[in-house]
């Protein structure tokens, strides 16, 4: 139960001269001993402005918090109840202080030692006093009406049947309707906002259509989901399943792994953007007893996040051998935890290889739903792809500050990249292509340029001459 008013026994000090309005005892108080503005009395540690609120002393309020000492007032002090100056004005009905307080930065949120809010103690008063006052100041101010208590009660809970009940359910029923309207508009809007930079985001990725559809569906049930919770709907969390990228070398896979924790992790699918990448070496050991500590410590370091199982296939060799291979042990362990939650597995590798993953454990495609091919890029894609590394560099690359000449448009690189290489080498290196091209053309870049070259946009622009060198210095 809420504590009652009590009154000191000591009548000439800070804290009787906080509770009985005497201001200018107080200010004698504060002048003498700045240290008593946040003192706590012996009987229930109250600061005076507690009591100034809990009495509804408005002048003592307002010079407490307009002191300029060498301190400043504490506004979320708590008594041995655990409750701020606004729990004891809520609880006493004091509306000229709770608006003082609340204006002034007081938290609508704070909770006593017993999980009540200042809005829980108003109904209380309103239930005592038969009058709705403090309530109606504290919801004009937007208290959360859904906070629960230690009990698990909400401030409507906390109303009880009888007389003048009716007007305070009444009065606390619309707010709630209205505050679920604001949450839902306020999650909307953030909603769109995430989305906009989700689209952002899933812009930076070539091809991969079926991959984006499916990140979009994700996406927009979870900013879905916010929503839904704003408006009060009590539903289920969405799970992402685990997946596997199966594609070539180079046609993306780790990248989209990087980029799909960071989208996950912005709607708020994973706690955390991390993306724990591992080969075999990283999780096999080499003898009895090793593999199981080095892969659970591997999957420890990837729990919030994604663990991306780079060349998986390596975890089952192709060829029986006559000496133990720990290859599916590591498999093993990564199955175990992957029905917890706390994890999104990626599985990596060439297509297929990857078929003997899928055989060697029964469980593997109960547990891996999402399969996503990564086609070889055209040469079109390769284009792109090289414009956007041009259009979004890093400062610690080497190619911070360059540029592509006007001249080098999408469609003149893919025509390029797709006359000056085989589809073998397209196959075989695919985006992998891209770099060595682009640090070669810089390399001819500097070779063409003359020491007396003093302007400053030749010597930072690519031109369709230095990417040619470049394509025939790789493809040599």
């Amino acid at each position: 139960m809420p504590g009652r008013r009590m009154r000191t026994s000591e009548p000439n000090n800070i804290h009787s001269c906080a509770q009985f309005g005497d201001l200018s005892g107080l200010q004698k108080h504060l002048e003498e001993n700045p240290a008593l503005l946040n003192a706590k009395n012996g009987i229930m540690a109250q600061t005076p402005l507690h009591l100034a609120a809990g009495y509804n002393k408005c002048d003592i309020i307002k010079y407490l918090l307009e002191w300029r000492g060498p301190v400043k007032v504490e506004m979320e002090a708590k008594n041995m109840y655990g409750e701020t100056p606004l729990h004891m004005a809520a609880k006493n009905g004091c509306n000229e202080s709770a608006r003082l307080l609340i204006s002034n930065g007081a938290s609508l949120e704070a909770k006593a030692n017993n999980g009540m809010t200042a809005l829980h103690l108003a109904i209380w008063h309103a239930r005592q006093a038969m009058e709705c006052g403090i309530v109606k100041t504290l919801l004009e101010y937007n208290a959360d009406c859904s906070i629960q208590d230690n009990e698990g009660f909400t401030p409507l809970n906390h109303i009880s049947e009888g007389h003048g009940s009716e007007k305070l359910r009444e009065l606390l029923d619309q707010h709630i309707k209205e505050q679920l309207k604001f949450k839902a508009l306020k999650a909307c809007g953030e909603a769109k906002a995430k989305m906009v930079q989700f689209e952002v985001s899933l812009s930076n990725i070539v091809g991969l259509h079926s991959l984006k559809l499916q990140l979009r569906k994700w996406a927009k049930g979870m900013i879905f989901d916010e929503k839904r919770r704003a408006l009060g709907l009590s539903i289920s969390a969405t799970k992402v399943p685990h997946m596997a990228f199966l594609g070539n070398p180079g046609t993306g896979k780790t990248m989209v792994a990087r980029v799909l924790g960071k989208l996950l992790h912005m709607v708020g699918v994973l706690p955390t953007d991390k993306v724990t990448e591992v080969q075999r070496t990283d999780l096999v050991g080499e003898f009895v007893g090793h593999t199981g500590p080095k892969t659970r410590k591997k999957l420890q370091e990837a729990e919030g996040g994604i663990l991306f199982v780079d060349e998986a296939y390596r975890l089952i060799p192709a060829q029986k051998s006559e000496d133990k291979d720990y290859g599916l042990e590591a498999l093993e362990e990564i199955m175990s935890v992957m029905d917890n939650g706390k994890i999104v597995v990626v599985f990596a590798g060439y297509r297929e290889p990857m078929k003997r993953v899928i055989a060697s454990n029964e469980g593997f495609c109960r547990r891996v739903t999402k399969f996503f091919h990564f086609d070889d890029f055209t040469s079109a894609e390769l284009a792109q792809i090289l414009h956007l590394k041009m259009n979004f560099q890093e400062q610690n690359s080497s190619l911070y500050g360059f540029k592509l000449h006007p001249f080098c448009t999408i469609e003149a690189v893919a025509a390029l990249i797709l006359n000056g290489t085989t589809d073998k080498q397209r196959k075989e290196m695919n985006g992998g292509l891209i770099d060595p091209l682009l640090t070669n053309a810089r390399e001819n870049l500097d070779l063409r340029l003359d020491f007396d070259c003093f302007d400053s946009d030749s010597l930072v622009t690519i031109t369709m001459e230095d990417l040619e060198e470049g394509l025939r210095t790789l493809c040599r």
